[in-house]
């Protein structure tokens, strides 16, 4: 290890000090939550432990390098860091704060003491596995309610046309795209995660395991000719979705044996972007209402003239790529899905309820 000058230790001491107690403040503002909020004894554990390595490397001479009126940081802030939208944006921002706190610990302290930098490059890689477990169990929530599924195309302005759908009501987005390169996609893909976490909708990625890990999406839908179920979930961890493409009874019960947390059913009608594909009809959708018992969504050139049709043979969800996608005005076509699909909804409640 090479030794700072001593001109740069003390700037070195504060980075540190400064780290270590924001990487603590952050840990204790999730650990409540775990304590009083989720009534989770393991996991308010697990961050208390780590709230008390970190103070046992927050030695004296690294306190005694404060100098807070002199620090040019508590002056700084941004609009983000001033509001919550809600208890999981809260949540998110702590372990974030956590996760970069630790990571310029570890690079600052192969300059202090090696062993320091070693523990906090541990205990990142800890609070990854924490939020996975804090929020993946949620993600299959999620997708057992949502109603709206966006599958997109390559399209030139993308993004403005993922963010109108998004305020029109889309639930879940899918990035499709077989022909850009691979620079671009990660890009749109990063981009498109960016956009889904804020409209708190579901992210992912079609067909590319390799992609949706990399953008860390809440998870992939595979074709009948991907990858096996099983392979992306070793892959992908439990608590990733992972979706299959049905177009028959028999692909359905396949998908379903090998333990899809979703199906695509479809297509209703035929569809360029199935090219060859002969339309699986309402009988499809009308046998997945009676025989699949995870969520599904049909899918297949539906829009806003033939959606009617698809909920009547007993879709309750729908997925659709250029009723939205080639819409004039995305928000305005989604918003209308998004009422159609509620009204199905309460009336199958409504229907339940006085069975």
């Amino acid at each position: 290890m090479v030794k700072p000058a001593s001109t740069d230790t003390t700037a070195i001491f504060r980075i540190l000090d400064a780290n270590l107690d924001r990487a603590r403040e952050g840990l204790r503002i999730v650990e409540e939550w775990f304590r009083f909020g989720l009534n989770h004894a393991e996991l308010a554990a697990r961050c208390k432990e780590m709230r008390q390595t970190l103070a046992q490397w927050h030695h004296d001479e690294l306190r005694a390098a404060r100098d807070t009126p002199n620090d040019v940081g508590t002056s700084l802030s941004h609009p983000q860091e001033e509001s919550r939208t809600d208890l999981n944006h809260l949540l998110r921002a702590n372990l974030c704060r956590v996760e970069e706190a630790l990571r310029v610990l570890e690079e600052y302290a192969k300059l202090y003491k090696t062993e320091m930098a070693i523990a906090c490059k541990q205990m990142r890689y800890q609070v990854y596995t924490l939020e996975s477990q804090l929020f993946s169990p949620q993600l299959k929530q999620r997708l057992e309610k949502a109603r709206l599924y966006l599958v997109t195309s390559p399209h030139e302005k993308l993004l403005a046309v993922t963010e109108a759908a998004l305020q029109g009501g889309v639930e879940i987005v899918q990035y499709r795209d077989k022909e850009t390169p691979d620079e671009q996609r990660f890009a749109n893909a990063i981009a498109l995660k960016k956009l889904c976490d804020r409209y708190h909708a579901l992210f992912l990625v079609n067909d590319r395991v390799d992609l949706a890990l990399a953008v860390d999406a809440d998870g992939v839908h595979l074709g009948q000719t991907d990858l096996p179920i099983a392979t992306a979930r070793q892959l992908l961890g439990p608590d990733k979705i992972i979706g299959r493409s049905t177009t028959n009874p028999q692909e359905l019960e396949k998908a379903l044996s090998e333990g899809a947390d979703y199906v695509g059913v479809g297509p209703v009608y035929e569809t360029p972007t199935k090219p060859g594909k002969a339309a699986a009809g309402h009988s499809y959708v009308s046998h997945a209402r009676e025989n699949c018992p995870v969520p599904w969504f049909a899918i297949g050139s539906i829009d806003t003239e033939n959606l009617g049709e698809v909920l009547a043979a007993g879709a309750e969800r729908v997925a659709v790529v250029r009723a939205l996608m080639q819409s004039e005005d995305p928000t305005l076509t989604a918003q209308f899905f998004a009422a159609q699909l509620h009204r199905q909804q309460t009336l199958q409640n409504l229907e339940e309820a006085t069975a």
